[in-house]
């Protein structure tokens, strides 16, 4: 994946979906579009059939699902279906195991905002669980 440093900023106040869309080929890819103090806004692009690693958080995370449809495996039995043509929003309480994965035919594209430079975790220490 190439990685980009935050697009906004002072000297850049907005950017349409289209223009980070341009800057990229194939999935799998991601855009880091704002990067403050409060939080991270980076827009993320994967095929079909390629989901993430499952991890989790020590905050909330949520997502906005702009294009193609993802379905959300959360620890716990719940799973949430998104098709981005609704515009769905997803969210993924603190400490939740999650798994994203793209399904459908075409790349998918969702917008994800979680607390600035929170890691992505895939073991929970003994103490925790």
């Amino acid at each position: 994946m190439v990685k980009f440093p935050a697009t906004l900023g002072p000297d850049q106040l907005s950017v349409s979906l289209e223009a980070i869309k341009s800057r990229h080929g194939s999935p799998p890819w991601h855009e880091r579009a704002v990067a403050c103090e409060q939080f991270m806004l980076t827009v993320i692009c994967q095929a079909p059939g390629h989901p993430d690693n499952r991890h989790f958080h020590l905050v909330d995370e949520c997502w906005y699902v702009a294009e193609g449809e993802i379905i959300w495996h959360f620890e716990g039995d719940r799973d949430v279906h998104a098709r981005a043509g609704a515009g769905h929003i997803v969210f993924a309480p603190s400490n939740t195991f999650h798994l994203i994965e793209p399904v459908g035919d075409e790349p998918t594209i969702r917008i994800g905002i979680v607390l600035t430079d929170e890691p992505h975790r895939v073991e929970r220490d003994e103490d925790f669980r």
